[in-house]
């Protein structure tokens, strides 16, 4: 550490942002971020709501797998139970959105604390195994309940409302995804300033030794698993919104490695690496089919090649990133940071 870097108070050492140099550059990319759909076509509109939904869902598994040390294979699960809460209600009331989407999370975390509850007796592996049955468990259910999910059909409604306003476009969808995703963010990072995400990370690092302080394994963990659990359900409800239906397909197994790759690739433990894995992982496939689409004039079967590499280079990205950069795309921006903050004085 830097003489320059040390603080003086407590509240200095926990503030969101240290310097007016960093807040310069947030203010900028909200700027950024708010003028973006007004100058963007349809695609990078679609894009730009895709990466918010992954940010969110991101943050929450981050929640659960890099802070508190808690492997989950089920974020597609919850993400469901999210978007089919949203469904029904959609359906059968005239509940605005906001409070449709705060009920979407509360069902999700309700799930999420049901398949918690083997997080205190295993971990690691196993615990993976656990969240991924739990997942398989609620795609069946969105298949054969049919009187309540349609079935395989699935269910298609309304788009979202509040106060005689309907959000239909895409346009106006970025809006809320954006506006959810930026309070998603700062509620997590102001959780880590708390007992509760102390506790957290104390049991990542060592679980006997939290115990043995006090901290309560099963209450932090299942905490862990419902915040987790409500940002995945929230994510499920924008992502149902965003397409106005929900089938079981729409939450398959691949989506949940999906997240897992994304945290891992953007840096486990740093809500600044879950925002950049989301958004990471959400454009590689975008940029394979371009480039599929520039290789087909040229080579009539790339499709049929380049269909299966998305599983391949997902594998691949995160194999290499625990191997080359284990703390992920966080790292890797950290160090082009303090590479032009010393620049030009660099030896």
């Amino acid at each position: 550490m830097r003489i320059g870097d040390a603080k003086e108070t407590y509240v200095a050492d926990e503030a969101i942002w240290t310097s007016p140099t960093q807040t310069f550059w947030f203010a900028l990319l909200m700027a950024v971020l708010l003028v973006f759909p007004f100058l963007a076509n349809s695609y990078l509109l679609y894009l730009g709501c895709l990466v918010g939904i992954a940010v969110i869902s991101t943050t929450g598994l981050n929640i659960l797998t890099g802070f508190t040390g808690l492997i989950s294979l089920g974020q597609a699960g919850f993400m469901g139970v999210g978007a089919y809460t949203v469904a029904v209600m959609s359906t059968h009331t005239a509940l605005p959105f906001p409070l449709v989407l705060v009920l979407a999370g509360l069902a999700a975390a309700a799930v999420g604390i049901l398949v918690g509850l083997p997080s205190l007796r295993v971990k690691g592996l196993y615990l993976a195994i656990a969240t991924l049955a739990a997942s398989v468990f609620l795609h069946f259910i969105f298949a054969e309940w049919e009187s309540v999910t349609g079935g395989m059909e699935g269910m298609s409604f309304a788009p979202a409302h509040m106060f005689g306003f309907t959000f239909r476009s895409d346009f106006a969808m970025y809006f809320i995804i954006l506006s959810v995703a930026v309070l998603a963010l700062f509620a997590a990072r102001n959780l880590f300033r708390t007992r509760v995400g102390r506790a957290f990370i104390a049991i990542r690092d060592r679980d006997i030794s939290a115990e043995i302080l006090g901290i309560s394994l099963l209450k932090y963990k299942l905490m862990s698993f419902a915040l987790s659990s409500f940002y995945a359900g929230v994510a499920g409800g924008l992502f149902a919104y965003f397409y106005r239906v929900v089938t079981p397909e729409s939450f398959p197994l691949s989506m949940s490695i999906f997240y897992l790759a994304a945290v891992i690739v953007g840096g486990m433990g740093n809500l600044l690496g879950g925002v950049l894995g989301a958004a990471f992982m959400t454009l590689v496939p975008e940029a394979l089919k371009l480039l599929t689409s520039a290789l087909t004039p040229f080579f009539p079967n790339a499709p049929v090649f380049m269909s299966p590499m998305l599983e391949i280079i997902f594998g691949a990205l995160i194999v290499g990133f625990l191997i080359f950069e284990p703390h992920g795309l966080a790292e890797i921006w950290r160090r082009v940071r303090r590479f032009f903050h010393l620049w030009p004085f660099r030896n």
